[in-house]
């Protein structure tokens, strides 16, 4: 059984996923002013994912060019939201088997980047991650109000049965 901040992690890509039904590759490249477009954001969480638990935790690299497009004060792009859906989908399927190994004490550990210290421990990142998917989940309902899109998700979704509160 997975840690219980993994579950509540799953929880949450669930619902990010949720908030992403039914929209079309060319919503997801609206721009509205400044802001990214879904598209780039799906990218940008991919690139979290692959920062924090491939390449910090295992020197894994799937996709070089979120490196370069998608990472915090990349600069503005437009890619196709199933392209960048597909390779989110592998980054978290690469991530999963990382996320299963981690118990209570290891996320108490230093996240390590080529055998030194990046300044954060495990959980921490953990944490930042999950909110981070939060945020991006709040952004991307009101682009889609913008859009004019109706019958959006309501958050948050059946956590009471997907991920109900479990101690430690």
């Amino acid at each position: 059984m997975a840690h219980p901040l993994v579950d509540q992690f799953r929880f949450t890509r669930g619902e990010w996923l949720r908030g992403l039904e039914g929209i079309s590759d060319e919503d997801g490249a609206r721009h509205f002013g400044p802001m990214n477009c879904i598209s780039w954001t799906v990218g940008h969480l991919a690139w979290h994912e692959q920062r924090y638990w491939l390449h910090r935790s295992q020197n894994i690299i799937l996709f070089p060019k979120l490196n370069d497009l998608f990472a915090y004060g990349a600069p503005m792009n437009t890619p196709v939201l199933t392209e960048m859906l597909d390779i989110w989908h592998q980054v978290t399927q690469a991530a999963d088997p990382f996320l299963d190994t981690l118990t209570t004490d290891k996320f108490q550990e230093e996240l390590l980047h080529n055998g030194k210290p990046v300044g954060q421990s495990i959980g921490s990142v953990m944490r930042r991650i999950t909110y981070h998917y939060w945020y991006h989940i709040g952004e991307i309902q009101a682009i889609r109000q913008m859009l004019g899109h109706a019958n959006l998700p309501e958050y948050v979704g059946d956590i009471e049965t997907i991920a109900p509160y479990r101690p430690e």
